[in-house]
């Protein structure tokens, strides 16, 4: 947080390259956990935000993009997804938007900073809601543990990670996509934050490689909000054999009965509709021996 000369109040997060800054109203919360600095604050025009170490997690204004995109895609592109395994997501939007799912039998969630947790129950309901849903057992504890030891298989991986800083640093390594590759099911699949292809291109490829070594199906695909350097983020979509275009039927979105505010059928395929430079270098990627 920021305060300007006459005594105005801005979150403001800074990268080498850019700085984004939000006027904020107040802070609601700000402590150090024991894995990095976690604030809540309420902003004019975005709502509450959440920093993790002056990092912008999600504000209420547009976190249903994010979640929409992280879940929909894939519980949509799985033929009958009941066990779905969260990595990181402490604000709890993502459990919310899985457990709307009513093929989900069994949703856990691993998450290793209980302060997160606990904040965002407090501050932030609307993203938080579900975490007390009996389908979900939340574990507070390392996601890259859990992964490597667990004995329990899925259909479904998300990995709602923050970028490759602090406690997500081994998120983004080829141990623990290989062990995921393991923990699925037949048919599984798992979706990863995936990075900026403008500011973060160089980790994304880095983990556009490891899941070509770990899994036979491998894309990108795309989402835009407001909070979010640059606008244009990617998640990577990582299988067995399922494609999510060819294995994607339109027909279970609308017979479903679920209302999305930003995810629909056109945008879950225009999604993969990539643009051309990044054709480009995921071709390169993805042709090169695993």
């Amino acid at each position: 947080m920021s305060t300007a000369p006459h005594s105005e109040l801005w979150a403001t997060e800074k990268h080498d390259f850019l700085e984004l800054r939000y006027r904020a109203t107040e802070v609601l919360f700000s402590e150090q956990s024991p894995f990095q600095h976690v604030e809540i604050v309420n902003t004019e025009k975005y709502g509450k935000i959440l920093l993790n170490d002056g990092y912008v997690m999600i504000t209420e204004a547009d976190e249903f993009i994010y979640h929409d995109m992280l879940v929909h895609v894939p519980l949509f592109t799985h033929p009958h997804p009941q066990r779905v395994l969260i990595i990181g997501g402490g604000d709890g939007g993502t459990a919310r938007e899985v457990l709307r799912h009513p093929s989900v039998e069994q949703c856990v969630m691993v998450e290793i900073d209980e302060v997160v947790v606990n904040a965002c129950r407090h501050h932030i309901p609307q993203t938080a809601q579900a975490l007390d849903h009996p389908k979900l057992t939340l574990r507070i504890e390392d996601g890259v543990k859990y992964v490597a030891e667990t004995a329990e298989t899925f259909d479904v991986v998300l990995v709602d990670s923050t970028d490759p800083i602090g406690p997500a640093t081994p998120l983004f390594g080829e141990t623990f996509y290989c062990d995921l590759a393991r923990i699925l099911n037949p048919g599984g699949l798992v979706v990863s934050q995936g990075e900026s292809p403008f500011y973060f291109a160089a980790m994304q490829h880095k983990l556009l490689d490891i899941l070509h070594r770990c899994f036979p199906t491998v894309s990108l695909y795309n989402y835009s909000n407001m909070s979010y350097p640059g606008g244009l983020w990617s998640f990577t979509f990582a299988s067995q054999g399922l494609d999510p275009i060819a294995d994607f039927d339109p027909a279970r979105v609308a017979a479903s009965g679920l209302e999305f505010r930003y995810y629909n059928s056109a945008i879950h395929r225009a999604a993969f509709a990539l643009p051309t430079f990044m054709q480009r270098q995921i071709k390169t990627i993805l042709d090169s021996p695993c």
